[in-house]
């Protein structure tokens, strides 16, 4: 045992993890959650982001299992859906809809509601987790603030028209974007953290439907996840060609219709969600919406922006303190970063405990230097999207001219990563790879094996010789025909013999 009692501040998905981390070294540990937690698959005030999808990428599932094993089988048990997105989902790109095939990658679909009781479910499982609802932590206790050997001892808090503290041998934060934990240190002698931001003026709105029954869904749905990318037409064209768009299944034959954009005003009406999603550039989207049955409002977010406060750089950082989730480095949610690595900084504080004696200043000195290595790989995938807008604000803005770089070359390099992918397994694997954080950027971009892939794609695409056909109108259904093995020897179908699946 490192100690007596560890304390929790906040039961969402970076809480929990925490929680299901302390509870091997600590003889008691408290979890103290804001809202009442509902028992079933239910938002909540202190999550409205639930209301959107939420992918949980593979080194998120990976971590979740090593914390709590067999979650992702009860999560499968309770609704969510085992799939291979190259297989189940249909991709509209720049050149309209992509080819199927198998990939390296699965994916475990559902709702962010339903992973946070699956989650629920097993801290509860754990005697020694106690979940106190309807608290509001009101500050934080310390002794010798500021200083070498400034340590956070307790949590005040307050519930209902009670208040206490308890004393702590450690504290998580993980109250997330709003955590008011830095004041709290500041008032206390420490300086504020340095901050990253970019906020790139992302906002995306969302809303619920039932799917209709199986026995009555069009033949031509093959497809469980629709997904259409902005257009890349640089002339005129409806303001829903520059929407990033999910029709995102969930559990209970559910999905979830999203669509968002990168500084477009967005609908947040009914009349106006439904006539968007008609002018998504893919008629699908629009089609598939109509054929549903709503059950919800819609619901839309702007607190988007990626923010990173940087404890690792302060020269005296709060012993007995840990902060993961949002409430250290929070992302633009398009990029489905934040649960996953919320569940790989647990897993770092989980290693740290395990081999590491006491909790002293080497114990936090070493779980921040080995948090910031971990956050950097995703940090960096968003930074090379969102830093290419005009709009974007922040300390992480860049000179004029790379704004252009990045901007005329992001889509055109995705594109072009996306098209190798169908014709070269290590290009589609290192990407996979990279998607689910199991790679940085930077070892992609210096992988010389990865773009000669990239290149002889190229090359043969342009003597014609490229073997899986793509680019299909974008105005018909997307093509169910399984390329998976699919070899010139084999024959090699016309874009339009595809298209019906003959």
């Amino acid at each position: 045992m490192r100690g007596t009692t560890a304390v929790v501040l906040g039961g969402s998905v970076a809480g929990l993890c925490a929680a299901g981390v302390l509870v091997r070294h600590f003889d008691e540990v408290i979890v103290l959650e804001r809202d009442h937690l509902p028992p079933d698959a239910q938002h909540r005030r202190g999550v409205p982001q639930s209301k959107h999808p939420h992918f949980l990428l593979n080194s998120g599932r990976r971590a979740i299992g090593e914390i709590f094993p067999g979650f992702e089988s009860a999560l499968i048990a309770a609704g969510g859906m085992l799939l291979m997105p190259s297989m189940d989902a249909a991709y509209c790109e720049n050149d309209g809809w992509s080819s199927r095939q198998s990939g390296s990658m699965t994916m475990v679909y559902s709702s962010r509601v339903l992973i946070e009781r699956v989650l629920r479910d097993r801290v509860r499982e754990l005697p020694a987790i106690e979940i106190r609802e309807g608290v509001t932590v009101t500050g934080l206790r310390f002794s010798a603030g500021g200083t070498a050997h400034g340590r956070v001892e307790g949590v005040d808090y307050r519930a209902g028209d009670d208040s206490g503290h308890i004393f702590a041998d450690l504290v998580v934060d993980a109250l997330g974007r709003g955590s008011s934990v830095t004041d709290w240190l500041s008032s206390a002698g420490w300086p504020a953290p340095p901050e990253k931001t970019l906020d790139a003026k992302v906002t995306y709105t969302s809303r619920w439907y039932d799917l209709p029954p199986a026995d009555r869904r069009p033949q031509s749905w093959w497809w469980k996840h629709l997904v259409i990318t902005p257009t890349q037409d640089t002339g005129d064209h409806p303001e829903e060609h520059d929407f990033l768009s999910n029709f995102f299944p969930i559990e209970g034959d559910r999905a979830i219709v999203c669509m968002g954009a990168w500084g477009i005003r967005m609908p947040r009406e009914v009349d106006t969600f439904e006539a968007a999603a008609d002018r998504v550039r893919a008629k699908a989207f629009g089609q598939a919406t109509r054929a549903c049955v709503p059950i919800s409002e819609v619901h839309l977010t702007r607190s988007t922006g990626n923010k990173w406060r940087r404890y690792d750089l302060l020269d005296q950082p709060p012993l007995g303190l840990v902060c993961i989730g949002d409430s250290v480095c929070a992302f633009n949610p398009f990029y489905a970063q934040g649960m996953s690595s919320a569940a790989r900084s647990a897993l770092i504080l989980a290693e740290l405990l395990r081999h590491r004696a006491t909790l002293d200043v080497g114990f936090f000195r070493e779980f921040l230097a080995l948090q910031k290595k971990s956050l950097d790989v995703p940090w960096m995938l968003a930074m090379a999207r969102d830093q290419a807008y005009d709009f974007a604000t922040g300390t992480e803005t860049v000179a004029p001219w790379r704004r252009r770089l990045a901007a005329r070359l992001s889509w055109p390099v995705f594109n072009a990563i996306n098209a190798a992918s169908r014709e070269d397994p290590y290009v589609e694997r290192t990407f996979a790879q990279v998607f689910n954080l199991d790679k940085s950027l930077r070892e992609m971009t210096t992988d010389p094996r990865f773009w000669f892939g990239i290149a002889r794609y190229k090359l043969r695409q342009r003597l014609g010789r490229t073997v899986i056909p793509s680019g299909f109108d974008d105005q018909q259904d997307p093509p169910g025909t399984d390329y998976t093995g699919h070899t010139r020897a084999a024959g090699s179908p016309t874009a339009e013999t595809a298209l019906t699946g003959d």
